[in-house]
Formats: C-alpha cells, structure tokens, sequence
C-alpha cells in the first residue's frame, strides 16, 4: 500500500484498558491491543500534524498470556490505595499501517510531501521510534523494529476464526473529523488465522460522543516542513 510502514513491536508487558473494568479503579487489559493503541505507537515513531495514520492490520505472534499485579495508583490528596492491574505478558506484534494527509488542516499544505515523509518515517522505524514506545500504558515500555509483516510463526497463524467481542476501535478528535467533539468509536473485531484487519475510523457504525472539543490551530505557526527536518536530521547524523 502507499505510504506503508511494516514494523515489530514488543515488551515485557501491555496493558490495553477495557473502560469498563476502570470504574472501581481497577484495570483489566483487552486480549489484544486496540486501533487508537496502534496509531498512538505509529505517532511515536514518527508524528506532525500534516498526516495521519491509518492502521491495516496487526498480526498477534505471542500466546495471550496475562499477569496480575498490585498497584499503589498515585493519589494526589494522599491516601495507600492498593489497585489490581491485569497486564498481558511478553505481548509481540507486527503491524503494518499507512498515513494519509490530513485535509482538515488547510494550513499546513505546505508541508505535504509525500516522498520526504514516507523516507522520514520508514528511517524512523529502522531507528525504533523517535520518541518512547509504550504499549497501552505509560509503565509498559516497548520497543520497535523493522520487520515483514508475514515474516515468522505466530501463536494463532492455523486458528481459522477467535471472536473477540465489543471493543473500542479508537477516538474521534476533531481535527481529524472536522467536527468539535471529542467520540469514541465501538466494534466487534474478529481475529483470522492471528490477523485481526482493522476497518478504517470512518466505516465505524458505533460511535460515542463524549464531550466538547476544539482542534489546535497551527494559523501563524513556524512548523518545520519534512524538507527541513529530513536535511536536519541527515546533518546530524540521527537517522
């Protein structure tokens, strides 16, 4: 596909939140991770608010395994609350995802270069993420590495059909809606032979709203276009 990334990612834990399992302040992860979790990754790896990612496909390599732990959540007004935070352990993925231009944001026309990006974002990859990677949680570090997607055996490659009931597909933030509120979209994923393709934010036919929310305006801004960033970073010797 065009503007494609293809990339591993993987961590001693995850933590994927089901929203249902946090209101008596516990969490519970969802068995595998979630649209807005995987493009929250992609913008790790490499973001600007040009583009924006749209994720294909993931593919589970690792067993679903989960582990328990307690957890001292931190209270701001005091308090010793004991939480109990179920994590998915050793969780491995390949992801294969592209980006698109952001046509809601008129002002940064000028840096929609696709060449420069596709270039920034595949060395960003090979150099594991330009920011920290996190799976799900800020306490879940992840790493990234260049990958095939089909590369490999994953723990359900001869699993024909998993179900796995409603989950949250991702958000909707106005920016990239053009609407000013902030929506949460539902889906019933099913995994096929360890791949679960994600339908793209749009098709989503269950959709939340959840509150009032304006989009950041880049009116008047100096934002660095990918010319300038990709000649910087190739001076530097970073990627």
């Amino acid at each position: 596909m065009r503007n494609s990334i293809e990339f591993k990612v993987y961590g001693k834990y995850a933590l994927f939140t089901d929203p249902l399992t946090k209101i008596g302040g516990e969490k519970l992860t969802y068995n595998v991770p979630t649209y807005q979790a995987l493009k929250g990754i992609c913008e790790s790896i490499y973001w600007k608010p040009t583009i924006m990612y749209y994720i294909d496909e993931v593919r589970i390599m690792n067993p679903i395994r989960m582990e328990s732990k307690g957890i001292r959540p931190m209270e701001y007004g005091g308090g010793n609350t004991l939480a109990n935070y179920t994590y998915l352990k050793d969780p491995c993925y390949h992801v294969r995802a592209h980006f698109v231009f952001n046509m809601n944001r008129p002002e940064l026309e000028h840096d929609r270069n696709e060449h420069k990006h596709h270039n920034i974002l595949k060395r960003s990859v090979n150099a594991g993420g330009r920011r920290d990677i996190f799976l799900g949680a800020r306490e879940c570090q992840a790493y990234v590495e260049s990958c095939d997607f089909n590369e490999g055996t994953g723990f359900y490659d001869t699993i024909s059909e998993i179900p796995l009931g409603t989950m949250v597909h991702g958000l909707n933030y106005p920016d990239e809606t053009n609407r000013n509120r902030l929506e949460v979209r539902l889906w019933q994923p099913v995994m096929e032979n360890g791949i679960i393709r994600f339908i793209p934010p749009e098709a989503c036919t269950q959709v939340r709203d959840i509150a009032e929310m304006t989009p950041k305006s880049f009116s008047g801004e100096r934002l660095e276009t990918a010319d300038e960033l990709l000649a910087q970073m190739e001076a530097e010797g970073r990627l």
